[in-house]
């Protein structure tokens, strides 16, 4: 690339001088319409109950959720993206819940429909949320057993997609579950149905506070390597080519979106997704990274609402066309 001018004929400073320049040559725009609304439901009968590792989000019962609907609607956020709390006692370590169709998603899922039929509804397709053990797949002596689930994933999906929703996002990090759900949708005459596969998605240290939001805790001792592992299935947070071969698969086997995970911990995976494939991209704000710019905006240390917009222009800068985030309702008031 060439920089023409030097000092004194070139004053980069001239283009800074004012708003109106700083908004007439800004690179990377930020609009309601690049955020997906993270949001958690629960079963009980309270219409919010606080998560206190992530302060300012609440789990929403279903009433609660279908006025969020209404509220995305208003302030322009195209879609929401659904997380389970179920009750602790529905648990079991097959996840069965998942399979109720008139389980707690679906219920969601067609309430929030109802009020705010044009807002998009993503759901996750994962077992972590119902089993009892927390993992997001079906173990089998101390191991996932990988196309065991990926068959409950697919029956999952076809629920979920039957209750109403817009899009799939298989969040397990199985392998061959995008191509099974896409078959299961064909044979089923959802054409239409999109899927936003989570592509690379990363072993984080990052999903605390999300864990403590649906309720799964810590790990139970089946994993295969210790309590709390997912490392045998979600990836390694030393690689970048690995994120690659997976989204090129996942490419391969009928996923419209590609989503990656954890989010600003991994910018440079946006980019590279991108860059590489010039498909729908999107990157997962996650709870770890919620909580943190939160906590440091409510010691003082930080500007909350200079930090929401900067972290998630920082997503579009990369190449992301959109952002599930938690900050979404909040964002898209300050977005106006």
């Amino acid at each position: 690339m060439n920089y023409p001018g030097r000092f004194p004929l070139a004053r980069p400073r001239r283009l800074r001088q004012a708003d109106w320049v700083r908004r007439l040559v800004r690179e990377t725009t930020l609009s309601p319409d690049d955020l997906i609304w993270a949001l958690v439901v629960h079963d009980g009968v309270e219409d919010e109950i606080p998560v206190a590792a992530m302060p300012g989000v609440a789990r929403l019962s279903v009433k609660a959720a279908a006025a969020a609907a209404k509220r995305a609607h208003a302030l322009g956020i195209p879609a929401i993206a659904v997380f389970p709390h179920i009750d602790a006692a529905k648990k079991d370590a097959r996840g069965r819940e998942a399979f109720n169709p008139n389980g707690l998603v679906c219920a969601a899922v067609r309430a929030m429909k109802d009020a705010a039929p044009d807002v998009g509804l993503m759901v996750d397709v994962a077992l972590d949320p119902f089993t009892d053990h927390g993992h997001d797949g079906l173990l089998r002596d101390g191991r996932i057993a990988n196309d065991e689930t990926v068959e409950a994933l697919v029956e999952q999906a076809l629920i979920q997609v039957k209750a109403g929703a817009d899009i799939v996002a298989p969040s397990d990090m199985m392998d061959g579950r995008v191509g099974a759900i896409r078959a299961a949708l064909e044979r089923e005459g959802c054409h239409d149905t999109l899927i936003m596969s989570y592509a690379a998605k990363y072993a984080s240290a990052f999903y605390g506070p999300y864990r403590e939001a649906i309720g799964s805790g810590k790990l139970g001792s089946g994993a295969i390597d210790n309590p709390g592992d997912k490392r045998t299935y979600q990836m390694d947070a030393a690689n970048s080519d690995e994120a690659l071969r997976e989204v090129a698969m996942d490419v391969a086997e009928g996923a419209d979106m590609l989503l990656v995970k954890p989010g600003m911990p991994y910018l440079d995976i946006v980019a590279r997704v991108k860059q590489a494939f010039g498909m729908p991209t999107y990157a997962f704000q996650v709870s770890g990274e919620y909580a943190m710019l939160m906590a440091a905006a409510q010691n003082g240390w930080l500007d909350e609402t200079r930090v929401i917009l900067e972290s998630l222009t920082a997503f579009k800068r990369a190449g992301a066309d959109g952002v599930v985030t938690y900050f979404a309702p909040k964002a898209a008031e300050m977005l106006g």
